[in-house]
């Protein structure tokens, strides 16, 4: 009873933190500066074609914030265990969500600055793919055990751009590093710290 009791807890907090980062994201990139100018603003250089470089970005954030809509949903167990079609539907659209995220991700990754940053999002990437992949192929396989483990480490990535963002400017401004090395700190950092959670997660199964 305990352990349900954690469970409903923790998927609860990380569905209100995803709605949080949604209503923040939206607003900041689509409302405020739809451009993305202070982004820009904030690089050393910027090489990329505008115009294919912001279309890019808003289909990685787009897609990105469908992730973030379906990962809680799909941790949630009333969802899981009562309405088995909605879990199957919810899964298969977040699966589909990071899979087409992969070329927008990628290319997106490329204007990062600094090379260890390049570097980052590009394994950030490589493995929020993968991790994913071993979700859905575990259960195609009907593998309950090593679906839940390999879905939670995909739905931790998933949280990966929101700790970017707290770490990025703790680093810039609490450090007094560069943007390009607090941006490098705060992508690596993001990766270890989300995949530690999520190890932290399966062992005490507050998601299974």
């Amino acid at each position: 009873m305990k352990n349900r009791k954690e469970t409903k807890v923790a998927a609860i907090l990380l569905s209100v933190v995803a709605l949080m980062w949604i209503m923040h994201t939206l607003t900041k990139n689509f409302v405020s500066d739809p451009g993305f100018v202070k982004l820009i603003e904030a690089k050393d250089s910027f090489t990329a074609d505008r115009w294919l470089w912001t279309f890019m970005l808003r289909a990685h954030i787009a897609l990105a914030v469908v992730s973030l809509v379906t990962g809680p949903i799909g941790s949630l167990r009333n969802v899981r265990t009562k309405s088995i079609a909605l879990h199957r539907w919810n899964g298969r659209i977040y699966v589909v969500s990071i899979a087409l995220n992969f070329i927008p991700g990628l290319y997106v990754s490329f204007f990062a600055p600094g090379g260890m940053t390049v570097v980052g999002f590009l394994i950030l990437n490589l493995l929020w793919l993968a991790t994913t992949w071993f979700g859905y192929s575990n259960i195609r396989r009907k593998n309950i055990e090593k679906h839940t483990r390999w879905i939670t480490r995909s739905f931790f990535l998933t949280y990966a751009n929101l700790v970017i963002h707290i770490l990025l400017p703790i680093s810039q401004h609490a450090f007094g590093f560069t943007y390009a090395t607090s941006y490098a700190i705060a992508v690596w950092g993001s990766m270890l710290l989300n995949l530690g959670l999520a190890e932290v997660f399966i062992r005490k199964k507050w998601l299974a």
